[in-house]
């Protein structure tokens, strides 16, 4: 892939660009498709858990705010279908009551999102991707894109809550090429934090502006499946001592006794369930499908803690020898298969060590892709926030019981992952591709 390049001055680099963002699109919708048309019409209007929506439903949503967004304000064309905006109005219907909605069937659903990418390929031809914030550098087109992406991974993880055959195959993730240490120390310094130029960058991610973060140490490596399996041996879940109050009531309450989706068979060996196959347990993968809570308890077991927002971006785009903020942990250019496990290309973590060439100047590993990395931090404003385009994808959630996940998973596109990507949910969720990794403050002397 190319780096993605600011606005285009001349009739070529509006070309270059136009490419870009069809070939985003396109690959959003073959992804959709892929994980809508491997299983039956009953499994699309099916819901196979109350925190998820149906398939068909995310399906037809992605077509509903395409034409909002694509056709109707920037293309300016008269709706496809303004008789269904409510139905597919995430905050007037919850996930659990969606089911009971007069949705689109999956054939009228598809051709639903069929009519409209035609219409929004005809509005990209004929736009010239510059004269309004929405459109220059092509902004609405990439948005689209990325809410495509997020609710595929969204449905992706619907897949992993279904019963039955699987349906999903992809190649095994990579195993660990390269030893990694223990830990890294990050002295004590300024540096920028989110964006003021990524053209792609959300609403949350913005601006940039400067953070001192004191020194730190941080794990080179997200906790892996046999890090985490010492703290449920050690009875990690039978121990209140290590848990806030809140999260033990949670663990009680839900029956927390080890990750989900994990299963220990009689002879006591675990195994875990990818996709509706149960598969041994890799020990250097890292550890998925955990709560905020179950790893805030991990990290008081640890004697560690969670890293907050500021020192997870620092660790991850900090560099240095110049002083500058990095777009990924790498450098400028976009996501490889050298440097991340993202886009579905497997349907789990890596095997820590697998992604040498992803390191971050400090020497950390897999910051981007595998999986979602809770911070201890909550989910605020960057200061001189402005929403935009709207304050339903930002603004509304901000100091609400959530907090923080950064780096995205092997279930994250390329096109919605960066070093400043914000992702936010409850703390108790653990159907979300999560894991986490730990940190701690610098002993007197330590790192100077």
């Amino acid at each position: 892939m190319t780096t993605f390049q600011p606005a285009p001055t001349d009739n070529f680099g509006t070309e270059q660009l136009r490419d870009r963002i069809a070939d985003v699109l396109t690959r959003a919708r073959l992804r959709t498709h892929t994980l809508t048309d491997c299983v039956d019409e009953a499994e699309l209007v099916a819901q196979h858990s109350r925190l998820m929506s149906p398939l068909v439903w995310d399906l037809a949503h992605i077509g509903n705010q395409e034409e909002l967004w694509l056709v109707r304000d920037v293309g300016g064309r008269d709706p496809v279908r303004a008789d269904i905006d409510e139905l597919y109005d995430a905050f007037k219907h919850a996930r659990a009551n969606r089911p009971t909605l007069p949705l689109l069937d999956p054939a009228q659903a598809r051709d639903y999102v069929g009519t409209v990418r035609d219409k929004v390929l005809d509005v990209l031809e004929r736009s010239d991707l510059r004269g309004r914030p929405l459109i220059d550098d092509g902004f609405a087109f990439g948005m689209i894109a990325q809410h495509e992406q997020q609710h595929d991974e969204t449905m992706l993880a619907t897949h992993q809550l279904r019963t039955g055959a699987a349906v999903l195959s992809a190649a095994d993730a990579p195993a660990a090429t390269a030893a990694v240490g223990a830990e890294v120390v990050i002295p004590a310094g300024e540096f920028l934090m989110g964006t003021s130029t990524d053209p792609w960058a959300l609403d949350n991610e913005r601006p940039a502006h400067p953070v001192r973060v004191a020194g730190f140490a941080i794990d080179a490596a997200p906790v892996t499946n046999e890090q985490y399996l010492a703290f449920v041996d050690d009875g990690g879940y039978e121990r209140p001592e290590l848990w806030s109050e809140r999260g033990w009531a949670h663990r009680v309450e839900a029956g927390l006794v080890a990750p989900q989706f994990w299963e220990r068979d009689p002879s006591g060996h675990w195994w875990r369930r990818v996709f509706g196959v149960m598969t041994p347990l890799r020990p250097r993968q890292p550890v998925v499908h955990v709560c905020w809570f179950e790893a805030e308890a991990y990290a008081n077991w640890a004697g560690k803690r969670l890293p907050t927002e500021a020192e997870w971006e620092k660790a991850a785009r900090f560099d240095s020898a110049t002083g500058a903020s990095r777009r990924f942990p790498w450098g400028e250019a976009d996501p490889d298969v050298a440097t991340a496990n993202l886009g579905q290309r497997h349907l789990e973590p890596a095997e820590v060590g697998a992604y040498p060439a992803g390191a971050s100047p400090a020497g950390v590993h897999q910051l981007i892709g595998d999986v979602w990395e809770w911070t201890a931090s909550g989910f605020e404003a960057y200061p001189g926030f402005r929403a935009f385009p709207y304050r339903e994808y930002s603004e509304v959630f901000f100091g609400g019981d959530y907090r923080v996940l950064r780096g995205g998973s092997f279930g994250t596109d390329p096109v919605a992952c960066r070093g400043t990507f914000r992702n936010w949910d409850h703390p108790i969720r653990r159907q979300i591709f999560a894991g986490f990794r730990l940190a701690r403050d610098l002993r007197p002397g330590e790192g100077e």
